[in-house]
């Protein structure tokens, strides 16, 4: 497997640091999360941790049981970058001039 970069492996530090602040703002143990979640308390430590290799739909499950599945749904939502490309790309192209007939 790829090596994540530095800036990846800390967007899902940061992404399990607020799962985790969610839960317990919410007063939930990690025993009660990952029971409801369907997965074992060392995978929902992971979670927790932003370690890449648990799949988005564990990540998605922690999140509908913190009640935070709207915001898993804004996760690349607004792609200016692939709208911007999009509209380059349906520019009327340029035609080609009409060659003459050599009568």
């Amino acid at each position: 497997m790829k090596k994540q970069s530095v800036k990846t492996e800390k967007q899902l530090e940061q992404l399990g640091e607020r799962i985790k602040l969610a839960r317990l703002r919410r007063k939930y143990s990690q025993e009660i999360v990952a029971k409801r979640a369907g997965i074992s308390r060392p995978t929902l430590t992971a979670v927790e941790k932003g370690v890449s290799t648990v799949s988005i739909g564990i990540y998605a499950m922690v999140m509908m049981i913190l009640g935070l599945l709207d915001d898993f749904g804004k996760i690349a939502n607004d792609d200016l970058l692939g709208r911007r490309l999009q509209y380059l790309d349906l520019k009327p192209k340029a035609r080609s001039r009409k060659k003459k007939r050599n009568e």
